[in-house]
C-alpha cells in the first residue's frame, strides 16, 4: 500500500485457532496442503494404491514443505460517503459497503471535485462500466460527464455511438485528448495494451487526476520490472467479479428494485489528497454492485488471474471436456453426455450452490449417490490442486503476466513470422452436441443432478478456495472468485450458447489464460483421477469429512444473503454481449 494509510489499513490475522490478545505474526511451518493435517495420512494412502498417481504429479514434492501459510488479509478503510459495515466470515471481521439504487444521491458527494469521467476502451468491461455510471449519475441529475476514449479509426467507435455516447456532445473522443481532459481515467483497454502504452497513460494524464483500474495487472506487470505508478496521481481500483456483459445485464435488469449487479472489489494503492477511498467506493455502487469488499491491487491480480484460469473459466472447460469424453467412451449418448456435465454444472449444479451453497448439492443426493459423488471428489481434489498451485505460482511470480503480454504482442505480424489471433474453442463434437441440446431444452430446464459430474466440479472449486485461503485471501475474495462469480455471473453464459459464449465475452486476459490452462485441467483429470476411480483407488474420508466441515460454507452462507436480487438472464440472442457474439445461436 501507499500513501493512503490514513484511508485504508491493512491488517494480517491468523487464523481463529492461533490468535491471541496481542498482535499474531506469521508462522513458519510444514503443512499439508490440504484442510487439516490429518489429510495428508489420506493422501499418501490414496498415492500408495493409486500407481497411476505415484510420480506422475509433482504434488508430493510440493507437499514435503510448503512454504510458510500466509495469513488471512484483513482490510479496514475508512469512508467519509459512504455507510461501511462489519461481516463476519468463518471467524473472520471484514468491512463492506451495500449498494443500491437508493445510494445514487450519495454519488456527486463520493466524486467531489470530478468534472469529467474518462472511460478508455471498449472492450468487456468498458460499454457495460460506461453506461452503469452515465445512467447512475443522471439518475441524480448530476453534471459529471461521461466519456469514452478510443483510438482514431477504431470500428468500436460505431458501437459507442450506438449506445448513446457522440462527438457531438462531448461524450466520445480521441483517447488521449480524453485522458488528457478527464479528473478520473478509467483504463480498462486489454491488459496486453496497457503494459505497452502505460508510460503514454501516464504522461497525458492531468497532475492530482485520479487513475482507475479494474484489475491489478498493471500493478503485477510494473511490480515484474521494479517500476510503481508516478507519484502525483491517485490510483484506485474497482473490479467487478464478473464479466462487463453481466455487470450491464444485471444492471437493467434491477432497475425496478432498488437495483442489482455484480459484486466487486475496491481497491486503493495511491492516495495523493484523500479522496481515493470514497471516489472509488462510489464508482463501485454506481455500477451497481450488490456489497463492495476492500482488497489491495496486489492480492486482486493474484487471485483474478488465477481464478479465470481455474474453476471460472479454464478448469470448469478442462472437465467437462474429460468427463463427457469418459461417459461416451463408458457407452452414454452424445446428449446426455453433455447433459451430465455441462448442462449439471451450469444447471441445477450453479442454481443450488448460488442459493443454498456446496453442502446442499451433496445432502440433495441419495445414499447410492453420495458414495458416487465421493468417489470423484476423492479422485479430483488433488489432481485439480496440484494444476490450481502451478498455476497461482506463475500469476504470483509474473510468469503468467509476461505469458499475457507476449501472447497479445502475436496477435500482429512480427520478426517476419504471421499474426496469431485467438481461435475458435467450440467447434469439436462436443459442443455442436450442446448446440442439438440446447435447442430441444425446455425454457427453465436445469439439468440433471449427475452424482460424478458434482464430485470432480465441487473437489475442483474446494481446491481453489483452499489455494486462496493457504496463500492469505480474504474470504470475501476468496469466494467471490471461487464460487458466486462462477455460478452467478459466468456459468450462465455456458448454459446460454456454450464454453465459447462463457470465455469469449470476458477479457482478453481472461481468455488467453482459459485457452491455456484448459488443457491442463483436462489432461489431469483424464490421466489422475479418473485412472485412480478405475483402479479402485478407496475413497479418502478424510477429505469428504473436511469438505462437510468446511468454515467456508458458513462464509458462503453469509455472503449468499448479500447475492443479487436477481438472477441474470441470458437469452441466446443477447445483445448486450460482444458483437461478433451476438449472431443467434443455439
Amino acid at each position: 500500500m501507499a500513501a493512503a494509510t490514513s484511508s485504508f489499513s491493512l491488517a494480517l490475522s491468523e487464523p481463529s485457532s492461533l490468535s491471541s490478545s496481542k498482535t499474531p505474526k506469521p508462522v513458519s511451518k510444514t503443512f499439508s496442503l490440504g484442510f487439516a493435517t490429518s489429510v495428508s495420512k489420506g493422501l499418501g494412502a490414496l498415492r500408495a494404491t493409486a500407481p497411476g498417481f505415484v510420480g506422475a504429479s509433482a504434488l508430493g514434492a510440493k507437499m514435503v514443505s510448503m512454504p510458510a501459510i500466509k495469513p488471512l488479509t484483513s482490510l479496514d478503510f475508512l469512508t467519509k460517503v459512504f455507510k461501511k459495515e462489519k461481516v463476519n466470515l468463518a471467524g473472520h471481521d471484514e468491512y463492506i459497503v451495500k449498494g443500491g439504487r437508493d445510494l445514487f444521491p450519495l454519488l456527486p458527494d463520493a466524486f467531489k471535485g470530478i468534472k469529467q469521467i474518462g472511460v478508455i476502451g471498449w472492450g468487456s468491461q468498458g460499454p457495460a462500466q460506461a453506461q452503469n455510471l452515465r445512467d447512475s449519475l443522471a439518475e441524480v441529475k448530476s453534471d459529471i460527464v461521461v466519456k469514452i476514449g478510443l483510438r482514431k479509426g477504431s470500428r468500436s467507435f460505431a458501437e459507442a455511438r450506438s449506445a448513446g455516447f457522440t462527438e457531438e456532445n462531448g461524450t466520445l473522443g480521441d483517447i488521449w485528448e480524453t485522458v488528457s481532459g478527464s479528473d478520473l481515467v478509467l483504463l480498462l483497454i486489454s491488459d496486453s495494451a496497457q503494459a505497452d502504452n502505460y508510460e503514454k497513460v501516464f504522461s497525458h494524464m492531468k497532475p492530482n487526476s485520479i487513475l482507475g483500474l479494474s484489475h491489478g495487472f498493471l500493478l503485477g506487470h510494473l511490480q515484474s520490472m521494479g517500476l510503481d505508478f508516478p507519484k502525483d496521481m491517485s490510483v484506485i481500483a474497482v473490479c467487478p467479479k464478473g464479466m462487463g456483459p453481466s455487470v450491464r445485464r444485471l444492471y437493467v435488469q434491477g432497475k425496478e428494485i432498488n437495483g442489482a449487479g455484480i459484486n466487486s472489489s475496491f481497491g486503493v494503492h495511491q492516495d495523493v489528497d484523500g479522496r481515493a477511498t470514497d471516489v472509488a467506493l462510489g464508482w463501485s455502487v454506481a455500477l451497481g454492485s450488490p456489497f463492495t469488499f476492500a482488497t489491495t491491487l496486489e492480492q486482486e491480480y493474484k487471485s483474478d488471474i488465477f481464478g479465470e484460469r481455474g474453476i471460472l473459466l479454464g478448469a470448469v472447460h478442462g472437465i467437462v471436456e474429460s468427463l463427457f469424453r469418459r461417459y461416451t467412451e463408458n457407452g452414454m449418448s452424445e446428449d446426455l453426455a453433455y447433459k451430465n456435465t455441462v448442462e449439471c454444472i451450469t444447471g441445477i449444479i450453479s442454481k443450488t450452490i448460488s442459493t443454498k451453497g456446496m453442502l446442499a448439492v451433496y445432502n440433495s443426493l441419495s445414499e447410492e449417490a453420495k458414495r458416487e459423488f465421493e468417489t470423484a471428489y476423492s479422485a479430483s481434489y488433488y489432481p485439480c490442486m496440484d494444476i490450481l498451485y502451478e498455476c497461482y505460482e506463475d500469476v504470483a511470480s509474473g510468469s503468467e503476466i509476461r505469458s499475457v503480454v507476449l501472447a497479445g504482442r502475436r496477435f500482429y505480424e512480427k520478426d517476419g513470422l504471421p499474426a496469431f489471433p485467438m481461435g475458435k474453442i467450440d467447434q469439436t463434437r462436443m459442443w455442436k452436441v450442446g448446440e442439438r441440446v440446447r435447442s430441444a431444452r425446455p425454457a427453465g430446464d436445469l439439468g440433471p443432478l449427475y452424482p460424478f459430474t458434482a464430485g470432480v466440479y465441487v473437489a475442483l472449486m474446494m481446491a481453489q478456495i483452499e489455494i486462496l485461503r493457504k496463500k492469505g485471501h480474504s474470504y470475501s475474495e476468496i469466494i467471490n472468485e471461487s464460487v458466486i462469480e462462477s455460478v452467478d455471473s459466468l456459468n450462465p453464459f455456458m448454459h446460454a450458447r456454450g464454453v465459447s459464449f462463457m470465455v469469449d465475452n470476458c477479457s482478453t486476459t481472461a481468455r488467453l489464460g482459459s485457452r491455456k490452462w484448459a488443457p491442463r485441467f483436462d489432461y489431469i483429470v483424464t490421466q489422475q483421477a479418473l485412472v485412480a476411480v478405475d483402479n479402485g483407488t478407496p475413497i479418502n474420508h478424510d477429505l469428504i469429512s473436511n469438505f462437510l466441515s468446511d468454515p467456508v460454507h458458513g462464509a458462503i452462507e453469509v455472503c449468499a444473503q448479500l447475492r443479487p436480487t436477481v438472477d441474470i438472464s441470458v437469452p441466446p440472442d443477447a445483445d448486450f454481449v460482444r458483437p461478433e457474439l451476438r449472431q443467434s445461436s443455439n
